[in-house]
């Protein structure tokens, strides 16, 4: 059930109540594609840290461990120790971006593994099967992901398909929601926009799709190359023809700026593994810039990451520490700067929503943004 709690303009302020719990929106999907954050972030770390709902990859699990390894260990929510919503991506956007030799015809795409080379099969039909195997709270929907540079011809034959996709993906998670030994019956499905960056045929595609009734809709094939004034430009103008009772997803964003541009536009759900891959590079996100904490500047500096930052690394440990675990390449290193990243990703969600309470969203962007482009 999805319950609209205020408006600011186009941005949304909602409830999503899930069989796994209730999600409160708008809100960031920590990215654990095998199962887990990259950079030894445990189930307990994440909600320490705040995490409401995370996300992993059906292609990634199905080539390893295998989505019937997982079933047979009781699904991912088990499997991983976590007990509030995941979503599980489709695999859609992996198949055509790390999979080599691949051959898409209307029955799916034939492809070979990134890990051991062997030939892999997936169309809407084995998608759906994987996710159920997996158990998760939502399940997104087996498209193709066009090139952002791709003709306007080839951009249109693809939406075409991925409508088709679309139609394929909703019979067959009705017909394994019926079975009695699924893991999860009361598991989502959630469409998907293409389109590239044409704006007509996005439109049309949402109208579409938003026609098959889907507890939610999402929004892929932005954030892949093409500038970001023409993401905003094409949300502008396919939210609105997206359900308004429905939670609206833009998948793989992204930057703390992106994210606050999104939520103004009336996106509901972010997904990105900007906060763990920077993380892991010691580029850490403060309110008041960036922190590259390998410069050499930060060598003798026994200030925390940030100054009143209440997460696990903040806390605890100076900057010239956790530098000095990241240049000896301890784990720990990496760990706290991603606890860290987190921790600012969901903090930040967390204000946008009790801004979006008072009627200040629009404010609280100003001043978090021109806090963001200062200088450490």
């Amino acid at each position: 059930m999805y319950r609209l709690l205020c408006t600011e303009g186009r941005a949304k302020r909602c409830e999503f109540t899930t069989v796994h719990g209730t999600v409160q929106t708008p809100v960031f999907m920590n990215v654990g594609t095998v199962a887990a954050i990259k950079g030894a972030v445990s189930t307990e770390d994440l909600k320490q840290v705040g995490c409401q709902i995370q996300l992993s990859n059906t292609y990634h699990l199905h080539v390893r461990p295998g989505d019937e390894i997982v079933k047979k260990l009781g699904g991912l929510h088990r499997f991983m120790v976590w007990d509030r919503p995941i979503l599980t991506d489709s695999g859609g956007f992996q198949v055509f971006s790390l999979a080599s030799l691949r051959k898409i015809k209307e029955e799916g795409v034939y492809f070979n593994s990134h890990v051991d080379g062997r030939k892999i099969f997936m169309g809407p039909e084995q998608s759906m099967q994987i996710q159920s195997n997996l158990g998760s709270t939502i399940a997104m929907a087996f498209d193709e992901c066009p090139s952002s540079l791709a003709d306007r011809s080839y951009v249109q034959a693809s939406v075409d398909r991925t409508t088709r996709w679309l139609e394929r993906c909703k019979t067959e998670m009705a017909r394994l929601n019926s079975l009695s030994d699924t893991i999860n019956r009361d598991q989502m499905l959630f469409g998907i926009n293409q389109g590239a960056i044409f704006p007509d045929i996005r439109i049309e595609h949402a109208k579409r799709i938003s026609d098959m009734d889907l507890p939610g809709y999402s929004i892929g094939g932005l954030a892949v190359g093409e500038p970001n004034e023409v993401m905003y430009e094409i949300l502008e103008e396919v939210v609105p023809h997206l359900p308004q009772n429905k939670p609206t997803y833009l998948m793989g964003v992204g930057t703390p700026k992106d994210i606050l541009e999104g939520v103004e536009r009336g996106v509901d759900f972010f997904d990105c593994v900007y906060p763990s891959r920077n993380g892991r590079h010691g580029h850490l996100y403060t309110n008041s810039g960036t922190v590259r904490l390998l410069n050499a500047k930060y060598e003798l500096d026994d200030r925390p990451i940030e100054e009143g930052c209440n997460c696990p690394a903040c806390r605890t440990y100076s900057r010239a520490y956790i530098r000095h675990l990241l240049k000896a390449k301890e784990m720990l290193g990496m760990r706290l700067c991603v606890l860290h990243n987190l921790y600012f990703y969901n903090k930040m969600m967390e204000e946008i929503r009790d801004a979006l309470d008072k009627g200040e969203f629009l404010s609280y962007k100003k001043a978090k943004l021109a806090g963001m482009e200062e200088n450490n």
